[in-house]
């Protein structure tokens, strides 16, 4: 059921699938994303939990205001769809940039949450060179190349020999980011580029977390590993033949991956 809900000058706008479980899963999409890019894997989840895919301010259906954005106020976004369903606590997941607002969400409603899974994506904050490239990509849209921008995200975020596989994934996820507006996306840009280091939210995070990773993923290598402080509860699964995109590229051993961790810690 797609629902919308008014607040604080924000309409968001989520998708409310499945049974009255008590796993509640609220999904969290990336950049040049909305919860549609979730649908097939969120239907799967739906036959054994209630699912959550939210679309963040400046993409899909949900509205951006004036006011600068930061992965705060993204995770406010998520948070206010939570207590209006009147949920105790979401085992919440989040995509690459879903993942930096996951992080948020953690560091300011730590009690709404009973797990957290960064999907393909870091507690760490952007470097000066990707700083800099996301302000190189901010002018770019400026110019006039959206649509050649989210044409060649859509492809990269596919392992280089999954990208024939998965043409028709890779033409609605084009699809999918052109729909979101330049405003939408500078938006997300400058959130991204200005985040914060959450490495010790990480660190000291007090609920069960899981970590999934492509061995083929073009955006975040797998030496990431070696480089991250985990938690005192915690797995880790990687996803051999997937690049950023796994619950796609590799959606049944990723639906195991979270039913397993699901009956393991939640």
């Amino acid at each position: 059921m797609i629902k919308q809900i008014y607040k604080n000058n924000l309409s968001i706008n989520y998708k409310d699938e499945g049974s009255e479980n008590e796993t509640v899963i609220v999904l969290i999409h990336g950049f040049l994303e909305t919860s549609e890019t979730w649908a097939n894997f969120s239907k799967e989840l739906a036959k054994n939990y209630r699912v959550i895919s939210v679309d963040l301010p400046g993409h899909g259906k949900s509205n951006l205001h004036n006011e600068p954005f930061t992965m705060c106020k993204y995770a406010d976004a998520v948070a206010n769809v939570i207590e209006y369903e009147q949920i105790n606590n979401a085992f919440v997941v989040g995509h690459s940039m879903g993942g930096y607002v996951a992080l948020a969400f953690a560091e300011k409603y730590p009690k709404k949450m009973s797990a957290l899974s960064l999907f393909h994506s870091s507690p760490f904050a952007d470097n000066d060179e990707k700083k800099n490239a996301r302000l190189a990509t901010i002018e770019r849209i400026k110019n006039g190349e959206k649509d050649e921008i989210c044409i060649n995200h859509a492809k990269s975020v596919f392992a280089n020999d999954n990208v024939k596989k998965f043409s028709d994934e890779i033409s609605k996820g084009e699809n999918i980011a052109k729909s979101i507006s330049e405003e939408g996306i500078i938006a997300s840009l400058l959130t991204m580029k200005d985040r914060n280091d959450r490495s010790d939210i990480l660190r000291n995070l007090n609920v069960p977390f899981l970590y999934i990773i492509g061995q083929k993923d073009n955006f975040i290598p797998m030496e990431i590993l070696d480089k991250i402080e985990m938690p005192k509860n915690y797995k880790v699964e990687i996803l051999e033949n997937s690049g950023h995109q796994g619950f796609i590229e590799q959606k049944e051993k990723s639906l195991k991956i979270i039913n397993d961790f699901v009956k393991e810690f939640i």
